[in-house]
């Protein structure tokens, strides 16, 4: 794809479901540690995991991180990448100009703090993982949603956005726009 907005979607989404291999044991034992018997240490959680379900064990709310993955990365690229063009655009009448580096971290910022659109995907994977941590019955996603959402209303899926803002500006800044910044650097 040779428009840099689907590419950056497109390179995002597949990344961020890859990364899901790696980031379902890791964010199941954070979870499990955080919201579990405080006396376990990380190890004990994940032998016991392993020896009453198996590999499996470490992967629920595996439907959740892939939609945050793929969706994360593909909006800090896209984001990343439309806001480029509009900055372009609206300076030097071009989508395609050089930008200045405080004009890449400007929309290295905007990606990143637009990206968080998909927080709920987030609280839905926290709810997922500390239900099957602590042996209650599997919920799907949806099933998490309204959960929340009757608890706490809408906001409830937003809980905890603040601090996942400074998190997905700062990766955008660093992952995104600190290595286009690099690349055109050492070109």
């Amino acid at each position: 794809v040779s428009h840099p907005f689907a590419s950056g979607i497109l390179a995002g989404a597949g990344g961020g479901v890859c990364q899901v291999t790696v980031m379902g044991p890791c964010t199941y034992l954070v979870t499990a540690t955080v919201t579990g018997d405080r006396s376990k240490s990380v190890l004990q959680i994940a032998k016991e995991t392993f020896a009453s379900r198996g590999l499996r064990g470490f992967y629920p709310g595996g439907t959740a991180i892939a939609f945050r993955q793929a969706t994360n990365w593909a909006s800090r690229q896209g984001f990343t990448e439309k806001t480029r063009e509009v900055i372009s655009e609206r300076r030097y009448t071009t989508k395609t100009a050089k930008l200045t580096p405080t004009e890449e971290v400007l929309a290295g910022v905007i990606g990143g703090g637009l990206s968080c659109w998909n927080h709920p995907f987030e609280v839905a994977r926290i709810e997922m993982q500390a239900r099957a941590n602590a042996g209650q019955k599997h919920l799907s996603m949806l099933q998490v949603f309204r959960a929340v959402v009757a608890e706490s209303g809408v906001r409830g899926l937003f809980q905890g956005i603040i601090p996942r803002l400074g998190l997905g500006i700062w990766q955008t800044l660093f992952m995104v726009t600190g290595a286009k910044m690099l690349r055109k650097y050492m070109e």
